[in-house]
């Protein structure tokens, strides 16, 4: 017997009609009549007279309104129990994350989870995708948004559709603003910074091809916002995803993007099987409710 079928039945007996029931419940009247019909199969007893004008309950569907009420009126108080018991949550989820573009999608995430656990707070950690996984490895992270390429084989992970493009910081006032993109060739004798990350020089090498290894790399940098630094001073060009950029002074530094294009992905992130306390639970629950399309 469904909790579903006994509200249907309870809405039957006190509208006393099939017609009425149905349209109180937004279902077709076909579809109410099958349920109850193979709710009196089931039971083996007749619930209802149809007359002409109403519903009537039999003995059975007497008896059977009393318990119904009873079992829903018990549902109804342990729903509402678990709800004041899940608004009772609280502790820190922290949240490992890069300069990444898809940050712009998290406030709203934010938002309306502390919306629902008020007593929930945030510690927002900044660092590469190589560190933040170090630190999920260690527990010290339960969510990581990385920025891909990264070995996930030990993580649950859900993939956002924004992409990541790299681009070149440079001063606004450089000849390189005046272009519409950069190219390899365009950067081959300048100084730049590269990001640290082994597995993102891998791929930038690709996109310099035979030119990589004859790079003027002045500085390498873990996140952008000190190389930006650099930049603003006019001692190189740094190589950033565009995400990183978007709260910068534009009138002091600008970018653009590389051509060929190069992009990345990046991912919501968490260790399988690791022992989460409450609060995170309940985010990353969060997390899978919000993005069931990406999965």
């Amino acid at each position: 017997m469904e909790i579903r079928v006994l509200r249907y039945f309870l809405t039957v007996a006190r509208e006393e009609s099939i017609t009425k029931a149905a349209d109180v419940l937004h279902i077709t009247q076909p579809t109410l009549s099958r349920q109850l019909a193979q709710m009196e199969d089931e039971m083996g007893v007749k619930l209802f007279d149809r007359g002409t004008r109403k519903i009537v309950l039999t003995n059975e569907g007497l008896l059977l309104r009393r318990r119904a009420e009873e079992i829903l009126e018990l549902v109804d108080k342990t729903e509402r129990e678990l709800t004041e018991q899940e608004e009772a949550v609280e502790g820190t989820v922290t949240i490992g994350c890069g300069d990444l573009g898809a940050m712009q999608m998290l406030p709203e995430l934010f938002r309306s989870f502390h919306d629902r656990y008020p007593a929930v707070t945030f510690d927002l950690y900044t660092a590469t995708a190589d560190h933040v996984r170090d630190q999920m490895e260690r527990g010290l992270i339960d969510v990581g948004l990385l920025l891909e390429p990264i070995n996930m084989e030990k993580y649950d992970f859900i993939r956002l559709n924004q992409k990541e493009q790299w681009v070149v910081v440079m001063p606004a006032d450089d000849p390189l603003a005046s272009h519409d993109s950069v190219t390899p060739a365009d950067l081959k004798d300048l100084p730049l910074i590269l990001p640290r990350r082994l597995s993102v020089q891998s791929e930038l090498a690709s996109w310099f091809g035979d030119d990589f290894d004859q790079l003027n790399v002045l500085f390498t940098s873990n996140l952008p916002s000190n190389g930006s630094v650099m930049v603003c001073h006019k001692l190189a060009y740094a190589i950033v995803v565009k995400g990183s950029i978007s709260l910068w002074d534009q009138e002091k530094i600008t970018f653009r993007p590389l051509n060929p294009e190069l992009s990345a992905s990046s991912v919501l992130a968490w260790k399988r099987q690791q022992p989460f306390g409450l609060a995170a639970s309940k985010f990353i629950e969060h997390l899978k409710r919000t993005f069931a399309h990406l999965e």
